[in-house]
């Protein structure tokens, strides 16, 4: 297993990052952070960034105004590395970048990832993968910009470091980066807490339409295409609602469900001390983390809503 980011990059000409689709705070945090790494140290290298169109939140970040967002024809890269993906199939369209490289590398924290990288550096206990990009980066490498980087993404991953994934290594890191002179109380507030208004009336329609389950330990709200149009918001508009249900007092575990097209459903888990997310996610196709995972679902949503509690039960009656 490498050591560090450097191992990799001995004698590349032309590297690919990427990431998962929809990308989240840690997703784009952690390609930009290793994107400005490369760009700061190593000039040389012709290096590109491939991901969907992310967060206006995220604009602020170093050099996000050149991540590439379609998938153009390129000749095969030295190097693709993969950053926050679980597996191919979450790259989208920019996979064929991966199956033509020379050389790959994946780094995550996904617990379903299955190391499918010719090189990986995967801990599922990690807090974030940008807390493992910042093991992988020499200290005094790190710029102030590479920090905002790193920083933003372990704020979302650990819901501000309140999550059960942060240790001590995650705090640790956090405060090498705060004294990189990065901005944090302003990245916390404009990146996790501020909404939008049309995230905040889709916070509420969410709320409105939830239900509880299992005498009061878990939670759902399901979306439909008719619900967003009612409110003028659209499925982008869902960031942060499963962990805000999973805030329910007495709530061990909350389920939320939106629809993504025509019978498609998008799944989100979240999960306080018991319920494993990604166990249940995996048995469709999905994946992420013990406490928190999603997955495609095409079919019913009420018929996977009984399927989803029926396995909480069964596994809270076994923690019990």
């Amino acid at each position: 297993m490498i050591q560090s980011l450097e191992e990799v990059l001995t004698g590349k000409q032309a590297v690919a990052i990427s990431g998962h689709v929809k990308p989240d705070g840690d997703c784009v945090g952690s390609t930009l952070g290793v994107y400005n790494y490369l760009r700061t140290y190593h000039p040389e290298v012709k290096t590109e960034l491939f991901l969907e169109e992310i967060p206006p939140a995220f604009s602020f970040l170093s050099r996000s105004a050149e991540i590439i967002n379609d998938v153009p024809d390129r000749a095969p890269f030295d190097l693709f590395i993969c950053l926050d993906c679980g597996d191919l199939k979450r790259l989208g369209d920019r996979a064929k970048y991966f199956e033509e490289a020379a050389d790959t590398l994946c780094i995550d924290h996904h617990i379903s990832n299955q190391s499918f990288a010719k090189e990986n550096y995967i801990f599922p206990d990690a807090s974030s993968t940008c807390e493992l990009v910042f093991q992988l980066i020499s200290k005094e490498k790190i710029t102030k910009e590479i920090a905002e980087c790193l920083y933003t993404g372990m704020v979302h991953d650990t819901g501000v470091f309140q999550y059960s994934c942060t240790h001590r290594s995650t705090m640790e890191a956090a405060g090498f980066l705060m004294e990189c002179g990065i901005e944090f109380p302003v990245i916390v507030d404009h990146t996790f807490y501020q909404k939008t208004y049309a995230e905040t009336k889709a916070m509420g329609l969410a709320l409105m339409k939830s239900r509880l389950h299992l005498g009061g330990k878990v939670i759902s709200s399901i979306l439909s295409n008719e619900d967003f149009a009612s409110i003028g918001a659209c499925r982008k508009d869902t960031e942060g609602i499963v962990a805000q249900l999973r805030c329910t007092k007495g709530v061990e575990a909350s389920i939320l469900m939106y629809q993504t097209g025509e019978g498609e459903y998008k799944l989100s888990l979240r999960s306080s001390s018991i319920v494993d997310c990604a166990e249940i996610t995996m048995k469709y196709g999905g994946g992420g983390h013990v406490r928190a995972a999603g997955a495609t679902l095409n079919g019913d949503p009420e018929t996977f809503l009984s399927e989803i509690v029926a396995e909480m039960q069964k596994q809270l009656e076994a923690g019990a």
